[in-house]
C-alpha cells in the first residue's frame, strides 16, 4: 500500500507540472533561506559556549554613575575588582584579569613581526578558560614575570619549525621575555581573540611597588572574569558587591557625587549582548540575531502557506479523484495518509533542491554576512536535526489541512458533479496570501528602513572634514628622550611636499572612541562633587586647522603663546556640561584637571567624533603634542600613491623598525555602519526571497483561478468584453487582497521601525513614502505575476475556451 501511495503521488506531481514545480521551488527557497540564516544564528550563539566552565564564568560589568545618573557602562572596570571579590566573597572559587595591550614588534633573531592582539592576563587564565595549551602547564604558564605566552600561529612565523619553548624573544626592541607556553589559536567563536600573553605580574612589576594596580579602584581597564562555584547564586552574589563596595570606596566616591556598581555578565551572553568601554572586541548584535531568525521562518512559513493555498485550490480537481476511492472502499484515514505521502515526497524534492541551493549560494552569504561558512556544515549534527526538524514540521503541517480537505468529500455529491468550492475554503485561501504579502511589505519596509537610515548618516555633515586623509597608525617602538625630535622633524619634512598640506598628531582619530575618560573634572575651586566626566584627546598644535574644526568662541592652540600644556580645547557640548549656556564665557576660565588647573582658550562646535549611531560626546582637546598617536595627513592633491610612498619614505627614515601602517579616514569612518550595511544587505536579501516566493504563489494561484474560469471568459469575450477588461476582472481580486495586506502591515511596520530607529542618536524621519512605495512595488509585482495568466486566457478563442468545458 505504502509502494502505492508513493506511485500515485509521484504520477500526480508528473501530470501537474506547473504547480508541483511551483511548490518544490518555492519550499525549496524557504528552506534554503531558513538553513542559511539558522547556521548563522547557531554560530553566533555558539560563542563561548565551548568553554567547559562557561555556565560558571562571569565577567564582572562596571557602571559609573555621576551625581546619580549613568555616565559610562564598562566591560574593563576598576583594576582592583576581580582580586577583591576572589578575596571577599567564597562564591567565588577563582578569577582571571585581562587587560588589553596596543600591538607590540616582536623580534627573534632576524625576523621581526607585529602582533596585533596582545593581553595581560592573571595566572588563572588557562584554569578558568578551556583555550588548549600546545605547551606549558596551564597553572603555572602565566605565573612568572618576564614570560610569555604565544599562540600557535604566532610561534610558526616566529620560529618556524623550532621548539619555541624556552626561547626568547625581545618586544617592542626593549623588553627580553621567555617563551614559555604555546596555545593553540583561539577560535572564532570566542569574544576574545590574543595573538600573545603576558602574565599579569610582569605589569604589576612594570609599575612599581608604589603604584600597585590590584588595589586600584579608580583605575579603569581591566576584564574581570569570576568562576563562581557550583552551588554560587550569581544574583545573590551581585547583591553583596553594594554594601561591600560602600565599604570599600563609598566614602571617596561620595566625595565627588559619584557612584560605581557592579554586575555580573554570563560569559555566554558577552558576545551578543555587551557593547561597552573597553570591549576586548566589538560584538554582535542578539537582536540582530533574533530578528534575521525571525524572518528565516517568516519565509519557510510562506512558503508552507504556497503549498496549502495551492492543494486546497486544486481540490475540486481531485474531487472526483477522491469520491471514486470512496466508493470502492477507501477509508478516510488510508486517504489522508495517501495525501500525506504526497506532502512528504514534494517536501522531499524541496529539501533536496534546498541543499544545492545552499552551496550554491554560500559564498554569497558569506560575504553578505561577513562569516566564513563552508559545506562542512553538512557534517554537523545541528545542521541536520534543524533540516530534520524542517522537513517534518513541513510535511505535517503544510500536508494536513489538505490532506483533511481533501478526504473529507462526500462521494456522491462529488460524483454527481455538484461539488462547489467552500465559502471557508475561499475565505482561509484570501487570508494567506493576505498573510503571504503582509509579511513581505514588513519586510520590505524594513529594508528601506535600514538602508536609508545608513544613508542618512553618511550624508550628515561631521562638524569636521576627513576628506584626503591619510592617516598613518602611531609608531610602537619610540624612544622617550628622542621622540619630540623625530617627531617634529618628520612633520617638517613632509610639509616640503606640494602634495601635504597639513599634518596633526592625536591620540585617537574621527571614527575611534577616545580611551581617556577623565572623571571628577571642575571648575577650579568648585566643591569636588561637582565635578563630572568627560572624554579626552590628546592632540598637537595642528588638530583644529587639519580637521577645519570650526571655533565658536576663543582661540586654537598656538606656539605664540609657548608651550601651552596648561591650555585646553572644549567642544560645546562639554562646556555646557560644565554649566555655561554661552561658549564666549567659558574662555578664560580655569578648570581643575586630577589636581592640576588648566586654561580654556577654545570652544569648537560639536562634531561626531564617532558614527551618527551615538550622541555627541563632552570632548576635551588637550595640548599633548609628544603624545604619539595617530599621524593625519591632509593630501593637497587625488595622487594618492605618490604621497604615500612620499611618506612612507621619510616615516622609514625617522622611525625605522616601526611598521608603516595607513589607512584613509574617509573609509575607516564608513567602516563604522559596516554592521549596520551587512544587516541591511541581508535583510534585503532575504526580503527578496520572501517576496519570490509570495509571488511564485501568486502565480500558481492565478493559473489555477484563470483555468477555473475559462469558460466564464469565454462568454465575457462573445459579448464583447475587451482584453484589459478581462485582465482588470481577474486582477481585482489580487489587488483587493495587496491592499488588505498594506492595511495589515503599515502599523506593524511603523511601529519596528520606530523602535528600531530609537537606536540611533541620529536618525532619519519615517516618512509616508517609506510604506507607499513597498506598496506600489508590490502591487506591481503581483500585477505582472497575475497578468501572465491572466492575459493568456484573455487572449484565447472563445470557442476553444467554451470548447474546452
Amino acid at each position: 500500500m505504502l509502494t502505492n501511495y508513493f506511485k500515485i503521488a509521484f504520477r500526480n506531481l508528473i501530470r501537474h507540472k506547473v504547480f508541483s514545480g511551483i511548490n518544490i521551488v518555492g519550499l525549496a527557497i524557504g528552506i534554503a533561506a531558513c538553513l542559511l540564516i539558522l547556521q548563522y544564528v547557531d554560530f553566533e550563539l555558539s560563542y563561548d559556549r565551548f568553554h567547559t566552565k562557561a555556565d560558571r564564568i562571569y565577567r564582572v560589568k562596571q557602571d559609573r554613575y555621576d551625581k546619580g545618573k549613568l555616565s559610562t557602562q564598562w566591560a574593563g572596570g576598576a583594576q582592583a575588582a576581580g582580586n577583591s571579590f576572589k578575596a571577599n566573597f567564597p562564591e567565588v572559587e577563582d578569577y582571571v584579569k585581562v587587560l588589553k595591550n596596543r600591538a607590540m614588534i616582536a623580534d627573534y633573531g632576524e625576523k621581526s613581526l607585529k602582533v596585533e592582539k596582545v593581553f595581560t592576563a592573571s595566572e588563572s587564565f588557562f584554569k578558568i578558560f578551556s583555550y588548549p595549551l600546545l605547551a606549558g602547564d596551564p597553572k603555572t604558564v602565566l605565573a612568572e614575570p618576564n614570560t610569555v605566552v604565544l599562540s600557535e600561529s604566532v610561534a610558526k612565523k616566529l620560529f618556524g619549525n623550532e621548539q619555541a619553548v624556552g626561547k626568547s624573544i625581545k618586544l617592542n626592541q626593549r623588553k627580553d621575555v621567555k617563551v614559555v607556553g604555546i596555545y593553540k589559536d583561539m577560535p572564532a567563536n570566542t569574544h576574545l581573540h590574543a595573538d600573545l600573553l603576558i602574565p599579569h605580574l610582569t605589569f604589576i612589576k612594570d609599575m612599581g611597588p608604589d603604584n600597585n594596580p590590584d588595589n586600584a579602584w579608580m583605575w579603569d581597564g581591566a576584564m574581570s572574569y569570576l568562576l563562581l562555584r557550583p552551588d554560587a547564586n550569581p544574583t545573590a552574589l551581585e547583591a553583596k558587591f553594594v554594601p561591600y563596595i560602600e565599604k570599600t570606596i563609598g566614602a571617596e566616591l561620595r566625595k565627588y557625587d559619584a557612584g560605581a556598581v557592579y554586575k555580573l555578565q554570563p560569559l555566554r551572553d558577552i558576545h551578543l549582548y555587551s557593547h561597552f568601554m573597553e570591549e576586548a572586541e566589538p560584538n554582535g548584535d542578539g537582536n540582530t540575531v533574533y530578528l534575521l531568525l525571525g524572518i528565516a521562518f517568516f519565509i519557510v512559513i510562506i512558503a508552507w502557506v504556497n503549498y496549502i493555498n495551492l492543494a486546497t485550490a486544486r481540490a475540486i480537481n481531485r474531487a472526483k479523484e477522491v469520491g471514486i476511492r470512496k466508493t470502492v472502499g477507501s477509508q478516510r484515514g488510508q486517504l489522508i495518509r495517501q495525501f500525506l505521502i504526497e506532502s512528504v515526497l514534494l517536501n522531499g524534492l524541496a529539501v533536496l533542491l534546498a541543499l544545492v541551493f545552499v552551496a550554491a549560494v554560500m559564498p554569497l552569504f558569506n560575504s553578505l554576512s561577513g562569516q566564513q561558512l563552508t559545506l562542512s556544515l553538512l557534517g554537523s549534527g545541528s545542521f541536520w536535526l534543524a533540516l530534520g526538524v524542517l522537513f517534518v514540521i513541513g510535511t505535517f503541517f503544510s500536508g494536513l489541512y489538505p490532506a483533511f480537505v481533501l478526504s473529507g468529500f462526500r462521494p456522491i455529491t462529488v460524483l454527481k458533479g455538484k461539488m462547489v468550492t467552500s465559502r471557508q475554503g475561499v475565505v482561509l485561501r484570501k487570508s494567506l496570501v493576505v498573510f503571504q504579502f503582509a509579511a513581505s511589505l514588513f519586510l520590505l519596509v524594513g529594508t528601506l528602513a535600514v538602508f536609508r537610515q545608513i544613508q542618512f548618516m553618511r550624508g550628515q555633515s561631521l562638524g569636521l572634514d576627513i576628506d584626503q586623509t591619510l592617516v598613518v597608525n602611531p609608531p610602537i617602538i619610540r624612544t622617550d628622550s628622542t621622540f619630540m625630535r623625530q617627531m617634529l622633524a618628520f612633520k617638517d619634512e613632509l610639509l616640503r611636499q606640494p602634495s601635504i598640506r597639513s599634518i596633526s598628531a592625536s591620540s585617537v582619530v574621527p571614527g575611534q572612541a577616545s580611551d581617556w575618560n577623565a572623571g571628577t573634572i571642575r571648575m577650579k575651586g568648585a566643591d569636588p562633587s561637582k565635578g563630572t566626566q568627560y572624554r579626552v584627546i590628546a592632540v598637537d598644535y595642528d588638530f583644529l586647522k587639519t580637521f577645519n574644526l570650526k571655533l565658536v568662541a576663543g582661540r586654537d592652540f598656538s606656539k605664540e603663546y609657548g608651550l601651552e600644556k596648561k591650555a585646553v580645547i572644549f567642544n560645546k557640548m562639554a562646556i555646557k556640561q560644565l554649566g555655561f549656556n554661552n561658549p564666549a564665557e567659558a574662555i578664560g576660565k580655569e578648570i581643575d584637571f586630577w589636581g592640576d588647573y588648566f586654561t580654556i582658550v577654545g570652544v569648537t562646535d560639536n562634531f561626531h567624533q564617532q558614527s551618527l549611531r551615538d550622541a555627541y560626546e563632552p570632548l576635551i582637546l588637550r595640548l599633548i603634542p609628544d603624545a604619539g598617536g595617530y599621524f593625519s595627513i591632509k593630501m593637497a592633491s587625488k595622487e594618492a600613491n605618490s604621497t604615500i610612498a612620499t611618506v612612507r619614505s621619510e616615516w622609514d627614515r625617522f622611525f625605522p623598525g616601526n611598521p608603516f601602517e595607513y589607512f584613509f579616514l574617509d573609509e575607516h569612518f564608513d567602516a563604522q555602519y559596516k554592521a549596520d550595511q551587512r544587516f541591511g544587505q541581508v535583510f534585503g536579501l532575504f526580503t527578496g526571497l520572501a517576496i519570490l516566493v509570495a509571488c511564485l504563489g501568486l502565480f500558481g494561484l492565478a493559473s489555477f483561478t484563470t483555468a477555473q474560469r475559462t469558460k466564464e471568459i469565454g462568454i465575457r469575450k462573445v459579448l464583447g468584453a475587451t482584453v484589459p477588461e478581462i485582465v482588470q476582472m481577474l486582477y481585482k481580486e489580487f489587488a483587493a487582497l495587496i491592499l488588505i495586506a498594506c492595511v495589515v502591515a503599515t502599523p506593524l511596520a511603523w511601529y519596528a521601525v520606530s523602535q528600531w530607529l530609537n537606536t540611533y542618536a541620529f536618525r532619519a524621519e519615517v516618512q509616508w513614502w517609506l510604506f507607499v512605495l513597498p506598496f506600489a512595488l508590490v502591487l506591481l509585482i503581483a500585477l505582472l505575476t497575475v497578468s501572465f495568466q491572466s492575459v493568456k486566457a484573455a487572449l484565447m478563442n472563445p470557442v476553444t475556451s467554451l470548447r474546452s468545458e
